[in-house]
Formats: structure tokens, C-alpha cells, sequence
């Protein structure tokens, strides 16, 4: 009689194997991106916006990029530049997670497609915030907006709104 604790050859490895199966299957259903529509109601700055969503006001982090603050040289441009893209008008958000402060961090498409966040660092209204950038075309984007001079990329030296707080 063989001795129960000891496993046959090959079954621990597929034990292994299906036990990092099921555990991917589990959490790939709370990584995958969830789609919410809405109205936008109010836009907060350069990469905040709010819509209205089954009557609730929800809020909208745009997800890797980072606006110039509402104090810093084209805050107040960049928020209008989000302003003319979506106050007022539907739109459409693909999102994961939410930020520290309970904002969606998300991607905002209008009623014609438009990336908004793609928008705002192409012409030269956002940077790609390069510490949480999950998008590998947007530094592209913006070398392209700043070889152009679009926008912040007109100033000879624009600060980073991160770097912006920190000094602050």
C-alpha cells in the first residue's frame, strides 16, 4: 500500500498548473475594464471630469495623463481644451480601477470616437503621466505634440504638473 501523502509523479505539477489557472481566472474578472456612459456635467480641470450616470453624479480621473494644475502656466487652457471636447455632451468611459480618492481612473471616448485622453496629449493640453502611462502609444503622441510646439509644449520650459506639486 502505497502512503497517502506522498503524490503520484507529475501530479504536483498539475496541481500547481491548475491552481495558478483558477487563480488567474478569478482575478482577470476584477482586471477586466468595465464600460459606463454619461453625460458630462462639469469638468474640474484638465483631467477630472464629472457625468451624470443613472441620475449620480460620477467622477472621471482620465487615466495616463496628467493635466497642468488650474495655477500652473495653461491650467486654466487645458481645462477649457476639455471644456470645448465634452462639457455638455455623452460620453463613454472604459475603466479597471478607481484612484486613492475614489475617482474612476478611466478612458473617455465622445459620441464620434475620440479618445479624449489621446486628444489631450496630442494637442499639446496634457502630458502622459508617466508614472502610472499604461498606454505605449502615448509618449509618441506627445514627442509629436512637442516637436510641433502644440499647446504647453510652446513654453521653452514647461514643468511637469508633478513636479509642479511637489515644489508647491
Amino acid at each position: 500500500m502505497t502512503d497517502p501523502r506522498i503524490l503520484p509523479a507529475g501530479y504536483a505539477g498539475n496541481l500547481r498548473q491548475c491552481l495558478i489557472l483558477a487563480l488567474t481566472l478569478f482575478f482577470s474578472g476584477s482586471l477586466a475594464a468595465e464600460e459606463i456612459q454619461g453625460k458630462v456635467i462639469r469638468v474640474l480641470d484638465g483631467d477630472t471630469i464629472e457625468i451624470l450616470q443613472n441620475w449620480q453624479p460620477v467622477r472621471i480621473r482620465l487615466a495616463n495623463i496628467d493635466a497642468p494644475e488650474k495655477k500652473q502656466p495653461f491650467g486654466r487652457w487645458s481645462g477649457d481644451q476639455l471644456k470645448a471636447l465634452t462639457a455638455g455632451k455623452p460620453v463613454t468611459v472604459t475603466f479597471s480601477q478607481k484612484d486613492r480618492y475614489g475617482r474612476i481612473l478611466g478612458r473617455v471616448y465622445t459620441e464620434n470616437g475620440t479618445e479624449v485622453n489621446r486628444w489631450m496629449v496630442q494637442n499639446g493640453a496634457a502630458w502622459v503621466y508617466e508614472r502610472y502611462n499604461m498606454d505605449t502609444t502615448l509618449p509618441a503622441l506627445q514627442a509629436e505634440a512637442q516637436q510641433e510646439r502644440r499647446g504647453l509644449w510652446f513654453d521653452a520650459n514647461p514643468v511637469p504638473p508633478w513636479e509642479w506639486r511637489h515644489r508647491q
